[in-house]
C-alpha cells in the first residue's frame, strides 16, 4: 500500500511502518505516523490523524509532528504524540503536555519468583488495596501542609530521601534522578497546592494502577542482565501522575494563555493546542510550574513504591532489602523538556506559516520536546541515560492492559533520528470509557481474569474495571513490535499480571 486515505486525510508510505501526511496549506511541517497497517486502521478510527495534523501548526515545530504506534485521540494534541518546538522561536503548549503532568511509570524488581506468590495472590492484592490510597479525591500516604508541598515541588525525590521514604539508589534509577531543574513552586497556584497536599502517595483513578507482574520472557539476555531481569521473576509496576495538582496547573495556564495570547490562539486550528510563545513570561512561568508538578509526580510514585515495600514486608515476613526490592527505572510520559537535538534543515512554508529563519543542516538546537503519551527512549551512550544503563540504553516501560501484559524495552539506536529520542507509552485505547461501560460489566471482567488467567484485580468500583477491560486497548504486542522494528525502542522483556489494584 503506497497511500492510505482516511476521512479526507491522505498518508503516504515513506517506508515500512512510517506514514507521512505531506505538508500543505498552513502546515509548518509534515506529520508522521509510525504504525503497521493494522494499527493505522485503528488510529484512523477517531480524530488522531486530524489532531496530529493540527499539531503541525504550532509555531517553531521542527522536522515533523509524530504519532506513535499507540496513538489515539486526546485533548487537542493526540495521546502518543511527539512535537519538538524551537525553544527560542517557537512555543510551549500545556495542551501538548496534558492535564496529568508527568503521568509515568516505574518498575521495581524483586528476587521473588512466581511460585513464591502462588496461593497468596488474594492476600497480597487485598493488602495492597487496603494500604495504597486510590480513587478520586483526597487521601495519600503523606498528608501535609502547603509548606511541605512547596518542598516537594522544589526538590522532588530528594525530599523523599531526606524524609525516609527513599534510598539513594532510588534517585539513581529515576529519570533526571527524580529532580527537575528549573522547578518554580511559586508559579504553581495555591488552588493546585491545596488539591495536591492530601494526595501525596496515591494512585488516583482512571487508567492508573499498581500491578504485581511476573517476567514471562527475556528477549535480550545481555540487556536483561543489565536491567536485573530474568524469567519467572516478580516485578511491580506503578502507573500514575501528579493528581489534582497537575490537573489544576494545566487548567490555570490554559486560562492564562486564553487571556494573554489570544492572537496566537486564534491562528491555531484547535484552541486546545493553546501555547505560550517561547521567551514570553507566561512560557517561563508555565515551564517552572510544569517542572514543579513533574517533581510532585515523581514523589507520588516514590511514596507508593515505599508503601508497597512495606506491604511486601508484612505479607512475606522479611525485609524489602532481603527481597531485593529495588527500582529498575521511573520514566515520564506526559512532559515537555528542553533538550538539545541535532536536526536536519527541513523545508518550511513561506510567510506566516513559517516565521523562522532557515537553519543550517545538522545544527544543534534547543527544543521543547513535548511527549504526550510518549516515552523518552534515549539510546546507549547518551549522557542523560543513568550510569547503570548507559552502556545498554535507557529502560523504557510500556504497560499493556491488565489482561495482556507489559514490556520493558531499551532506547533504540534510531530513536534520536526518527523520534527525538521517543517511543510509545502503552497499548493505547481503542474504546472510550463510555463505550467500555456499555460493552463490559466489571464483575464479569474481574471473574474472567481470575478464573482463566489467575489475575487478581481489586478496584474501587466495577465501572473502573469495565473501563479498563483488556478489550478496550490496542494490541500491545503489535505496538511494541513496530517500535522494535523501527529501532526506536528494542524489546528486552515481557511481563504478565498477577495482581492489579485500581482506583
Amino acid at each position: 500500500m503506497a497511500t492510505y486515505d482516511a476521512d479526507g486525510i491522505t498518508l503516504e508510505r515513506v517506508r515500512e511502518y512510517v506514514w507521512e501526511i505531506p505538508q500543505h496549506g498552513s502546515m509548518r511541517t509534515p506529520a508522521r505516523v509510525l504504525a503497521s497497517e493494522a494499527l493505522l486502521e485503528e488510529i484512523a478510527g477517531d480524530k488522531t490523524l486530524e489532531q496530529i495534523t493540527n499539531t503541525t501548526h504550532l509555531p517553531g515545530i521542527t522536522k515533523y509532528a509524530i504519532c506513535m504506534p499507540d496513538g489515539h485521540q486526546g485533548y487537542g494534541f493526540p495521546v502518543g504524540g511527539v512535537g519538538a518546538l524551537d525553544a527560542e522561536d517557537g512555543c510551549i503548549s500545556p495542551g501538548a503536555v496534558g492535564y496529568d503532568i508527568n503521568c509515568g511509570v516505574r518498575m521495581m524488581r524483586t528476587n521473588l519468583t512466581y511460585s513464591d506468590l502462588q496461593g497468596r495472590e488474594a492476600e497480597l492484592v487485598d493488602s495492597l488495596f487496603a494500604n495504597i490510597p486510590s480513587g478520586l479525591g483526597g487521601g495519600g500516604v503523606v498528608e501535609s501542609g502547603v509548606d511541605t508541598v512547596d518542598e516537594i515541588l522544589a526538590r522532588g525525590v530528594d525530599w523523599a530521601l531526606e524524609n525516609g521514604h527513599a534510598v539513594e539508589d532510588d534517585l539513581l534509577h529515576c529519570e533526571d534522578e527524580g529532580v527537575r531543574e528549573g522547578a518554580d513552586p511559586s508559579k504553581v497556584s495555591q488552588k493546585a497546592k491545596d488539591r495536591g497536599k492530601n494526595q501525596i502517595g496515591s494512585l488516583g483513578s482512571g487508567n492508573h494502577f499498581l500491578e504485581v507482574q511476573r517476567v514471562t520472557d527475556v528477549f535480550d539476555d545481555e540487556v536483561g542482565d543489565s536491567f536485573g531481569l530474568e524469567e519467572d521473576q516478580i516485578v511491580v509496576l506503578i502507573h500514575c501522575g501528579s493528581r489534582g495538582l497537575g490537573h489544576q496547573t494545566c487548567t490555570d495556564y490554559l486560562r492564562k494563555i486564553e487571556q494573554q495570547h489570544q492572537g496566537l490562539l486564534n491562528k491555531l486550528p484547535d484552541k486546545e493546542l493553546a501555547a505560550a510563545p517561547a521567551g514570553s513570561q507566561l512560557a517561563e512561568d508555565y515551564y517552572g510550574a510544569m517542572n514543579a508538578a513533574i517533581n510532585f509526580a515523581w514523589v507520588n510514585r516514590q511514596l507508593i513504591m515505599h508503601r508497597t515495600r512495606q506491604v511486601f514486608e508484612r505479607v512475606f515476613d522479611r525485609s524489602w532489602e532481603a527481597m531485593d526490592m529495588h527500582l529498575l527505572y521511573d520514566v515520564a510520559h506526559n512532559i515537555a523538556k528542553k533538550e538539545t537535538h541535532t536536526v536536519s534543515a527541513e523545508p518550511r512554508s513561506v510567510g506566516e506559516a513559517s516565521g523562522l529563519e532557515p537553519r543550517a543542516d545538522g545544527e544543534e538546537r534547543e527544543l521543547y520536546v513535548h511527549r504526550k503519551g510518549a516515552t523518552r527512549a534515549f539510546p546507549a551512550g547518551h549522557p542523560e541515560v543513568p550510569a547503570a544503563y548507559r552502556d545498554v540504553g535507557q529502560p523504557v516501560i510500556i504497560p499493556g492492559s491488565m489482561g495482556t501484559g507489559s514490556y520493558v524495552l531499551r532506547g533504540g539506536e534510531n530513536s534520536m533520528a526518527l523520534t527525538f529520542g521517543s517511543t510509545a507509552h502503552g497499548a493505547g485505547r481503542l474504546m472510550s470509557r463510555t463505550q467500555a461501560k456499555k460493552q463490559y460489566w466489571g464483575g464479569d471482567v474481574r471473574q474472567e481474569l481470575e478464573s482463566q488467567d489467575q489475575i487478581y484485580v481489586k478496584a474501587q468500583s466495577g465501572a473502573t474495571v469495565a473501563e479498563e477491560a483488556p478489550g478496550v486497548y490496542k494490541d500491545v504486542d503489535e505496538v511494541v513490535r513496530v517500535s522494535d522494528e523501527l529501532g526506536i525502542g528494542d524489546k528486552v522483556a515481557r511481563t504478565f499480571p498477577v495482581c492489579n489494584i485500581k482506583g
